[in-house]
């Protein structure tokens, strides 16, 4: 909890134009073992809220929102559904979402989350578009973020093996600017050597753009 109102009032600065941060980062530090040189892999999570158990625990949480987008004749079904068929709403969602959960319950491992909690969010009214679009949290639900990737069939072991063999390809090559591609609907990364002042005008233009 200290580190995280430290976080909040360092983000928020003495400038009034600073807003506090959304987010509370949360600097880790993991081996990454493998049959050749070890490797320290250094990384940043992210924590969106801290609770507190019955017995006066505090728990880390992250939170993230299940969208309904597929409102059936413009009549939200996640309304008349979600408190008897809310298992089947969550089984549809990890077969079209997979990867996006697959991210959020990585990011909560590494992070050293104790919750990720989902928000089942429709919209307010369904017929609504542009500025005048409002939603509605109908519930929540939410999972011990290890035992949530044992529930998609996420391993782990898997996702730290395939991290090290990027990191070996990549430390394998000279000293240049890459891109790492991953094929559309395929399981295959590519890497593509790029011209060192590739993307620079890109972040100048961004710049400026901030700077209005």
């Amino acid at each position: 909890k200290q580190w995280y109102q430290r976080r909040v009032a360092i983000t928020a600065g003495d400038d009034d134009d600073n807003e506090p941060s959304s987010v509370a980062y949360r600097y880790r530090k993991f081996p990454l073992l493998g049959p050749g040189e070890p490797y320290t892999l250094i990384c940043r999570s992210e924590i969106d809220a801290v609770t507190t158990t019955a017995n006066g625990e505090e728990q880390l949480m992250n939170i993230k929102a299940l969208n309904e987008w597929d409102l059936k004749a413009g009549a939200s079904e996640w309304r008349q559904k979600l408190d008897t068929q809310r298992g089947d709403i969550l089984t549809t969602e990890m077969k079209n979402n997979k990867c996006k959960l697959a991210k959020w319950t990585v990011s909560s491992i590494l992070a050293g989350s104790d919750l990720l909690k989902f928000g089942y969010v429709t919209r307010s009214m369904p017929r609504s578009s542009g500025e005048s679009i409002g939603h509605s949290i109908l519930g929540t639900q939410q999972f011990y973020p290890k035992q949530f990737a044992a529930q998609i069939s996420l391993d782990m072991n898997n996702a730290w093996g395939i991290l090290r063999v990027i990191v070996d390809k990549c430390m394998a090559l000279k000293d240049g600017k890459y891109v790492l591609y991953k094929e559309p609907s395929k399981g295959i990364l590519r890497i593509y050597k790029v011209p060192l002042n590739t993307f620079e005008e890109d972040n100048e233009e961004s710049d400026e753009e901030e700077g209005k």
